[in-house]
């Protein structure tokens, strides 16, 4: 078993990819220290020891129409959460600028909602405009099932990456939503891929998930070449239909994190959601195959400080700029 995901390992640095139907038990029952040894050896060959660190700001919060069963933001659920509509863009400004001088590398503008259209999309393209002259930072855009035509408008104002996150496999995305189906989020993302957007996609581990099914969100991620795939443990927030699921482990994070760069070697694994599972700020994964994280105040499940991840990424050796 030692020699075959050490063989693995190599063969993936030598250009072997994973693809649907192999046989990936290994993964699962090797020795957690050994995997994340090896997983950490494929994320340095691919990704050096550079960490990419983004923030996002919540744009939009609340009354979404859509029901995914992990979300705070849906209006069928009765979660306490401040709703709003879309912020003033000087606050966007404001909140990129200062995200720029803490060293951060991107920064997303995150929407509740299926799509953000009408006075609040011009609203989102005036203040992308903004940061675009304003800042250094790579700008990225989360908005929704937008149209071609959006999409085409999002990049002439200087937007680069569209998140969109699968959320979790195909088997198992009617389970935690019913209002629109994976096919609506792969075809969002397919739209923004072929109007020259780079991708951010990932989704959420222990919505009640199996194995297999984190291997195939894997599996489908790499097949669509997806190079940043940021990695949620749930937090399961009082008032949504997950509220009562226990958190996921650290070591069962870690594992995931780890099968996430074997699957998917020269991407950036981000860690996001849940980074306070791990009682050590997630420096045990950025050794271990995540590459990026989402820092900053994120939405509504708390994340980590920008100052002190970029302190953790020192102690550790890496760098993001």
């Amino acid at each position: 078993m030692g020699m075959d995901i050490r063989k693995l390992t190599q063969d993936i640095i030598d250009g072997y990819r994973i693809k649907r139907g192999d046989d990936l038990s290994l993964l699962l029952s090797a020795d957690l220290d050994t995997l994340l040894g090896l997983s950490g050896e494929i994320q340095r060959h691919f990704r050096g020891n550079h960490a990419d660190l983004c923030t996002i700001i919540n744009a939009r919060s609340g009354r979404c129409g859509e029901d995914c069963k992990y979300c705070a933001q849906s209006k069928r659920h009765s979660t306490g959460i401040e709703e709003y509509s879309f912020l003033p863009k000087e606050e966007i400004v404001k909140n990129a600028k200062a995200n720029d001088k803490a060293g951060v590398n991107r920064f997303a503008v995150v929407t509740s909602g299926r799509a953000l259209s009408g006075a609040e999309f011009e609203e989102a393209l005036a203040a992308f405009r903004e940061m675009r002259r304003e800042t250094n930072l790579g700008l990225c855009a989360s908005l929704g099932l937008l149209t071609r035509e959006r999409f085409r408008r999002l990049r002439a104002v200087g937007v680069t990456r569209y998140h969109h996150n699968i959320e979790t496999s195909r088997r198992f995305f009617p389970e935690i939503c019913s209002t629109h189906t994976y096919d609506d989020r792969i075809r969002t993302i397919e739209t923004a891929k072929e109007e020259g957007f780079e991708i951010c996609s990932g989704g959420i581990i222990g919505m009640g998930e199996t194995w297999e099914d984190r291997i195939d969100m894997a599996v489908s991620l790499a097949e669509m070449g997806i190079m940043s795939i940021p990695i949620n443990a749930l937090i399961a927030i009082k008032g949504t239909p997950l509220e009562g699921r226990e958190p996921l482990s650290a070591e069962e994070i870690l594992r995931s994190v780890a099968l996430f760069r074997f699957v998917n070697p020269e991407a950036d694994a981000r860690l996001a959601a849940g980074r306070a599972l791990f009682g050590d700020g997630g420096a045990k994964a950025f050794t271990g195959g995540a590459s990026a994280a989402i820092t900053g105040n994120m939405l509504t499940t708390g994340g980590a400080n920008v100052r002190d991840d970029i302190e953790l990424m020192k102690r550790l050796g890496l760098t993001n700029r």
